[in-house]
């Protein structure tokens, strides 16, 4: 089964969170699954916000990243495409909310869901999830726009 980050552009795989080509990054991974699009991620010990718990702004980064791949393939999807069959619209965030609905336990694995709930030619709303050992811990809302314009190049 082929990541949905694998199918970004070259020029677009560098991201922290999910980038292949970020050799310090997460590389976060997010796969179709029926109607959502799931990813695993386990956090490192240094990922800690206190004793025993994840720090927020790891679970924000997830959020984020794992968001722009469920709206990429969002189009995919609706056009009756399989993942995998070419490289997908890459997308950015335009709008993020997390809520913390409860402490995140660091030391297991997290899943990731994610879900489009509104969807235009340019943008899409995506509905995610962050569950530690079958418990929502994190709800959030993000708005992904296609990639700008005066984004589509790296400038160096």
């Amino acid at each position: 089964m082929t990541a949905i980050q694998d199918l970004y552009p070259d020029d677009f795989a560098h991201c922290y969170g999910c980038g292949r080509n970020n050799s310090e990054g997460h590389h976060l991974k997010s796969f179709v699954e029926g109607d959502e699009v799931v990813a695993h991620f386990t956090p490192s010990s240094y990922h800690i916000a206190l004793p025993g718990f994840v720090y927020g702004g790891l679970l924000a980064s997830l959020v984020d990243c794992h968001a722009m791949a469920t709206a990429a393939a969002g189009p995919e999807l609706a056009a009756g495409r399989k993942i995998g069959e070419r490289q997908v619209e890459r997308y950015v965030t335009a709008a993020l909310r997390v809520d913390y609905l409860k402490p995140t336990p660091l030391g297991g694995e997290l899943e990731v869901r994610g879900r489009v709930t509104e969807h235009t030619e340019k943008k899409a709303v995506v509905s995610i999830t962050v569950s530690s050992s079958g418990i929502v811990t994190v709800r959030a809302e993000v708005v992904a726009v296609r990639i700008p314009k005066n984004m589509e190049r790296p400038h160096g």
